[in-house]
C-alpha cells in the first residue's frame, strides 16, 4: 500500500535536478548491491547529463513525480513517443523508499498500458523493475553490454568510406537510415537535438549513404548502419573522432547480437563494462545487429 503522505503529480522543468538527485542513489544502490558501485561526484556529472534531462522534459509523453509531505521527490519515471515508438526513458525510486508500493502506481501513470504501436524500456538488471516491466507487456529481447576503452586517433580508415559532417539539411537522410534500421526514427527535433549536443556523422560509400553516427565530449551513439559490414569503418572513425575531442575514454552500448560491433570492438582491446542493461519490448521490432544504442542509454 502506498504511503498516503505521498503526493503524485506531473512534473515540470523544474524538477529535473531533483530527478537527477534521485537517479543518481537509485543506481549506485543498484550497482552497490551487484558488487560494482557507481559512485560519481554529482556535481560533475549533472552538467554532463543536465543538456538530456533539458531535452528529455521537452519531449516528454509522461513524465510524473512522486514526493513526501516535505516537499523532497521520492521517485520519478518518464516516457517519450515517437511516431508509434512508445519509450519509458527513466523510471527511479530513491532508495529510502522502495518497497512501499511507489514504482506500480509511477509506472502505471508515465508507461499506460495500451499506449503505443511498440512498447520499449531499456531496463537494467533491478529484479523487482523487471517483474513490473513484464507485468507491462514488455519481454526481454536481448542484452545490451557498455563497451569502453580508449580511443586511438590511429584507428584504421576505410579509404573507400566518406565521412561527411552531418548538419541541419541532413536531417531527411538521417531519418531514413533511422527508419531502415529501427523502424521508427526519433523524428526531426530529436535530430536537431542530437546535432546539437554531439558531432553527427554521415557515412558514404561510391556516393550512397551506408550509416551514421553520433560522438561528442558528453556522449556517444546512435550509431547506424544500413548494412552490418559497414559497421567496422564506421567505428573506427568514431574511435578517430573520439580522440580527437579529448576523450580519454568512449563507451559504445551494444546490443550484444550485433556480432560485428562486438568482435569488431573487443578485438580493438575495448572492455565489458559489468553493468549490463536489457532491451524489452512489446514485439519484436527492427534490426539490432547493424545498431548501437545512445549513450547514456536512458533511450535508444
Amino acid at each position: 500500500m502506498t504511503d498516503p503522505r505521498l503526493s503524485f503529480r506531473r512534473a515540470t522543468t523544474a524538477d529535473s535536478r531533483a530527478c537527477f538527485d534521485v537517479f543518481l542513489p537509485a543506481v549506485g544502490d543498484l550497482t552497490a548491491r551487484q558488487g560494482a558501485p557507481w559512485r560519481p561526484d554529482p556535481e560533475e556529472l549533472w552538467p554532463r547529463l543536465q543538456p538530456m534531462y533539458d531535452h528529455l522534459a521537452k519531449q516528454a509523453a509522461e513524465w510524473w513525480v512522486v514526493e513526501g509531505a516535505d516537499g523532497e521527490l521520492a521517485g520519478y519515471a518518464r516516457s517519450v513517443e515517437r511516431g508509434g515508438l512508445f519509450e519509458l526513458s527513466e523510471f527511479f525510486v530513491h532508495p529510502d523508499r522502495q518497497s512501499a508500493g511507489i514504482g506500480k502506481r509511477l509506472l502505471e501513470l508515465a508507461f499506460p498500458p495500451g499506449r503505443g504501436e511498440v512498447r520499449v524500456i531499456i531496463a537494467t538488471t533491478d529484479v523487482r523493475a523487471l517483474r513490473r516491466y513484464h507485468a507491462a507487456g514488455t519481454f526481454a529481447r536481448f542484452p545490451i553490454a557498455a563497451l569502453e576503452g580508449p580511443p586511438s586517433p590511429d584507428a584504421a580508415a576505410d579509404p573507400d568510406v566518406e565521412a561527411v559532417r552531418a548538419g541541419a539539411h541532413d536531417i531527411p537522410a538521417l531519418r531514413r537510415i533511422e527508419a531502415e534500421v529501427l523502424e521508427f526514427d526519433r523524428g526531426h527535433d530529436g535530430f536537431v537535438w542530437l546535432l546539437g549536443d554531439r558531432e553527427g556523422w554521415l557515412y558514404r560509400r561510391d556516393g550512397r549513404d551506408i550509416g551514421y553516427a553520433f560522438v561528442g565530449e558528453r556522449g556517444l551513439g546512435p550509431v547506424a548502419a544500413l548494412e552490418p559490414a559497414e559497421q567496422a569503418a564506421i567505428l573506427a572513425h568514431v574511435e578517430v573522432r573520439g580522440a580527437a575531442l579529448g576523450r580519454r575514454e568512449i563507451g559504445f552500448e551494444v546490443p550484444m547480437l550485433n556480432e560485428v560491433a562486438m568482435r569488431h570492438l573487443l578485438e580493438r582491446g575495448f572492455r565489458i563494462d559489468p553493468f549490463f542493461t536489457f532491451l524489452l519490448s512489446s514485439r519484436p521490432f527492427g534490426r539490432f545487429d547493424r545498431f548501437i544504442g545512445f549513450a547514456p542509454p536512458f533511450v535508444l
